[in-house]
């Protein structure tokens, strides 16, 4: 029989560790086993600290179990709480991998010196050189992309070109995005740095949120919601939450679905903006093999279906199953700047955003 364990969600740092000594231990029949409660166990087992809340990554773990005889140990909270955790438990952490969303994340954690370098001829055959840290730190195992989401009834896509674009004064008072404190955007301001420079993306910034409809607010769902309202004509959004509204059978998202657009800017030149969910290996890993062997396996053809199936993303190994509803946006030219690039100007964009006004 396989066990599946409540999962828990981590709140804070005096949450943690309070949580981190108890042992809850509730289960259930159908699932794969994956746990709170870190056994001491050095053997067959790799804990795994995430910041992804998806219920089909279960299979995922379940599947790996299956295969390998390796017993997963789940830990779920936020990105930064997980690093925290991570670090202050030091050479006594029992965490072997550490998984999360965006490039920016990734980036923090290795600044942080938690992850370890690993080398595997899989993970650098599958991954995409610009989808891995060069010194294997880690690996990015599903991507997405940032994209123009319009109302159709008010731009037409031949009007649209480039994120760069989007500063042009005849988007006055038409663009709506979430705040500047939100990683996909800095992510995005990082890339912009990377490809054009800090001063003429600081330009740029100036630029786009001159062009602002409104203050910045909400998340990329509630943008997309507004644009098909009219409140804005154009929001950039991952395309995550595109497909999740083209999938849902509620009938005000069917409605929002019909009334906008995608569009993948910078397609005759360096391509549109990506970035990933990733992970890599905890320094003080006691299971180093295992978490090794845990990367592979997100790599194979069945998990890098369940693994993009669970937040909409695209796969990142050449020839994996492709999510329908994203195959019917079309194929695009991806920016293939390595996005480890991103990270390293992470600070500039936040401080580039702050001096041009992105509130």
């Amino acid at each position: 029989m396989i066990k599946f364990s409540r999962r828990l969600f981590l709140s804070g740092l005096t949450t943690l560790a309070v949580i981190s000594a108890m042992q809850i231990t509730t289960s259930c029949s159908d699932k794969g086993k994956i746990s709170n409660n870190l056994s001491d166990k050095s053997l067959g087992e790799v804990n795994l600290y995430s910041s992804r809340h998806y219920n089909t990554d279960t299979e995922l773990y379940e599947g790996f179990t299956k295969e390998t005889g390796i017993q997963v140990n789940l830990v779920e909270g936020s990105a930064d709480e997980l690093i925290e955790r991570i670090r202050s438990e030091g050479e006594n952490t029992k965490a072997d991998v550490f998984m999360t969303v965006d490039v920016g994340r990734l980036w923090r954690a290795q600044k942080t010196n938690i992850f370890m370098p690993i080398s595997s001829p899989i993970l650098e055959e599958r991954i995409p050189a610009p989808l891995r840290e060069k010194n294997g730190y880690w690996f990015g195992f599903t991507k997405r992309s940032r994209v123009i989401v319009y109302n159709k009834s008010k731009v037409k896509p031949e009007e649209l070109s480039t994120y760069e674009s989007l500063a042009d004064t005849k988007w006055k008072d038409r663009i709506i995005i979430r705040p500047s404190s939100n990683i996909y955007n800095q992510s995005l301001v990082a890339s912009l740095i990377e490809a054009n420079g800090e001063e003429a993306t600081e330009k740029w910034v100036r630029g786009f949120v001159a062009n602002f409809a409104r203050p910045p607010q909400s998340n990329d769902t509630g943008q997309i919601r507004d644009v098909a309202a009219g409140v804005g004509d154009i929001t950039l959004a991952n395309t995550y939450y595109m497909a999740r509204f083209a999938k849902s059978d509620d009938p005000i998202d069917k409605e929002v679905i019909k009334k906008i657009g995608v569009f993948f800017p910078n397609q005759e030149g360096r391509g549109a903006h990506i970035n990933i969910s990733g992970a890599g290996v905890v320094r003080n890993s006691p299971n180093q093999a295992n978490a090794i062997k845990f990367l592979e396996y997100l790599t194979s053809s069945k998990a890098q279906e369940f693994f993009a199936r669970g937040n909409d993303e695209y796969p990142v190994v050449e020839g994996a199953i492709l999510d329908p509803v994203l195959k019917s946006f079309g194929t695009f030219k991806a920016d293939d700047t390595n996005i480890a690039s991103f990270g390293e100007n992470l600070s500039t964009a936040v401080k580039v955003m702050n001096r041009a006004g992105w509130k």
